[in-house]
C-alpha cells in the first residue's frame, strides 16, 4: 500500500499484479510500463532471500515469458525494494554478474532509520538526486550486497553514508544500498524509499524543512513517470 500510494502520488495509474495472475496467463504485462517488486516476505522468507519467488518466475513458462518480454521492451522501467531487490539480484535483472544477497553481518533482522548518500549516477530514477544525503528506513535480514569485482564495475545508485555498523546495517561491500542496470532503467535497492515519502514518516528530518509536503524521495517516482511519458508518446 505504501508503494502503490507513492506511485499514485507521482502520477502513475497503479494496479496489483499477483504471481498467480502471471502463472495462469491472466496478466501478460503488455500494458504495463513499470514493474515494482515490492518489499515484504515472499514464501514467509523461509526459502531465503527471494529464491522461492525467483523460482516461481523461472519454472512457470507463462510467468517467465511475460517477464522476458517486459525486459526486452525499450519503454519499460523496473524497481525492486527489499525482498524485491533480492528477487532482481537473484534473477540478474540489473545485468550485474556475480552479485549476491547474503545474511546481514549481525546475523539478525535489522530495522532502523539510516542515512544514504546518492553518488553521481545516470539512472532514470536517481540521476537527479546525485549528491544528496537522505534519510531512509531499512528492514531486512538478508540485505548484504556481495560484490566480488571492483566497485567501478558496478552501477551504484545508493550507498550507506557511514561504513560502520549500524549505519551500514548489513555489512554490504562498498557500503552499497542499491544498484541499477547499465542503461539506468532497472533499479534494485534494499532500503524502503516508499516509507520515507512524507517528513512525518522519517526518524529525523531537517528542522528548516519541516514544512515540506513531501520528501525528496518522491522525485525518484516523478522521474520515472516523466521518463515513461517521454518514451511512450
Amino acid at each position: 500500500r505504501e508503494m502503490a500510494y507513492s506511485l499514485y502520488l507521482a502520477g502513475f495509474d497503479v494496479k496489483d499484479v499477483m504471481m498467480t495472475d502471471l502463472i495462469s496467463g491472466r496478466e501478460t504485462l503488455e500494458d504495463i510500463n513499470m514493474i515494482v517488486f515490492c518489499g515484504g516476505f515472499s514464501n514467509s522468507d523461509v526459502l531465503g532471500s527471494a529464491k522461492g519467488w525467483a523460482g516461481a518466475f523461472l519454472f512457470n513458462p507463462k510467468a517467465k515469458e511475460a517477464l522476458d518480454k517486459f525486459y526486452a521492451r525499450p519503454d519499460t522501467l523496473s524497481l525492486g525494494i527489499c525482498n524485491g531487490c533480492q528477487l532482481m539480484v537473484e534473477l540478474g535483472l540489473t545485468g550485474d554478474k556475480g552479485v549476491k544477497m547474503l545474511h546481514n553481518d549481525s546475523h539478525k533482522f535489522e530495522s532502523g532509520f539510516v542515512s544514504l548518500v546518492i553518488p553521481e549516477n545516470k539512472s532514470v530514477m536517481f540521476g537527479s538526486l546525485s549528491g544528496n544525503k537522505l534519510g531512509i528506513w531499512v528492514a531486512h535480514g538478508e540485505g548484504k550486497f556481495s560484490m566480488p569485482e571492483a566497485e567501478s564495475n558496478y552501477h551504484i545508485i545508493a550507498k550507506y553514508n557511514y561504513a560502520g555498523y549500524p549505519a551500514n546495517p548489513n555489512g554490504s561491500d562498498y557500503n552499497v544500498a542499491g544498484i541499477c542496470s547499465k542503461d539506468g532503467r532497472h533499479l534494485a535497492m534494499m532500503p524502503h524509499l516508499e516509507r520515507a515519502i512524507f517528513p512525518w514518516q522519517c526518524g529525523w528530518y531537517p528542522e528548516q524543512r519541516r514544512m515540506d509536503e513531501v520528501t525528496p524521495w518522491i522525485e525518484a517516482f516523478v522521474n520515472a513517470r516523466q521518463w515513461i511519458e517521454e518514451h511512450t508518446k
